[in-house]
């Protein structure tokens, strides 16, 4: 399931590409499908080593084209062991809410993105996120989880006063929205509630098979209800 729209993002065969946050590695593998030359990168080494283990296997199916490269990096998203202008594109997928200092991650990000190059940066979209808020202290009071709710333009402004020009925005994943405030609901980790498992099955069935009905209907309810807001970025050549 992607957020980012890599077409969007100018992503090409060849280019160096950041997946900052990478968590399981959604983006990082699509970007590796695509021919480019990936760092996974996140605090994790147990994620990590599954995303590592994902790479290899791509390659051994020949899921990736030649002369792709991927490989994971464990490290801080504050102190990126990264060269200034290292790479053509960074994604940074739901993950700055969850970090207290946020403005030395977002200048680590433009620190590393070469001039001239493209970030895309996705957060809950603050509506669906006050729901949850509201409706559970567990969905965001735990270890690791999120601080803050954005404001997208609140967003655009840091990312912007630290030297990035927006380039667009849009939302992704309407039809989650409802599901996570079910689970905020009935309780965070209550997976075993029948409506939960019910609306599971609905979204695994539209990943899977991605019915014209359910693909419509999220596009249309994107702008309003849509889990994600995403932002892109260009760095000043």
């Amino acid at each position: 399931m992607l957020t980012v729209d890599f077409d969007r993002l100018g992503l090409e065969p060849g280019e160096r590409v950041l997946d900052m946050g990478a968590g399981a590695g959604r983006h990082a593998f699509e970007m590796y499908r695509r021919g480019a030359d990936v760092v996974a990168f996140d605090q994790d080494a147990t994620e990590l080593e599954g995303v590592a283990t994902m790479f290899g296997a791509m390659e051994l199916e020949g899921q990736v084209p030649e002369g792709a490269k991927a490989v994971t990096v464990e490290g801080d998203a504050l102190h990126m062991p990264f060269a200034d202008g290292e790479f053509d594109r960074v994604v940074a997928a739901e993950i700055l809410e969850h970090i207290p200092d946020d403005r030395t991650a977002i200048a680590e990000l433009v620190r590393v993105l070469r001039p001239g190059g493209t970030l895309a940066v996705t957060v809950p979209a603050a509506f669906p996120e006050r729901i949850c808020w509201a409706l559970s202290d567990e969905y965001h009071e735990v270890e690791g989880g999120h601080v803050r709710i954005y404001n997208a333009d609140e967003l655009v402004g840091k990312i912007s006063q630290a030297g990035l020009e927006p380039e667009g925005r849009g939302h992704a994943h309407a039809l989650h929205a409802p599901y996570w405030w079910l689970k905020c609901a009935v309780g965070v980790d209550n997976d075993d509630n029948p409506l939960v498992k019910a609306y599971h099955r609905l979204l695994v069935w539209d990943i899977m098979k991605a019915p014209r009905l359910t693909r419509t209907a999220e596009r249309v309810l994107n702008p309003v209800l849509g889990k994600s807001v995403v932002l892109y970025f260009r760095k000043p050549a």
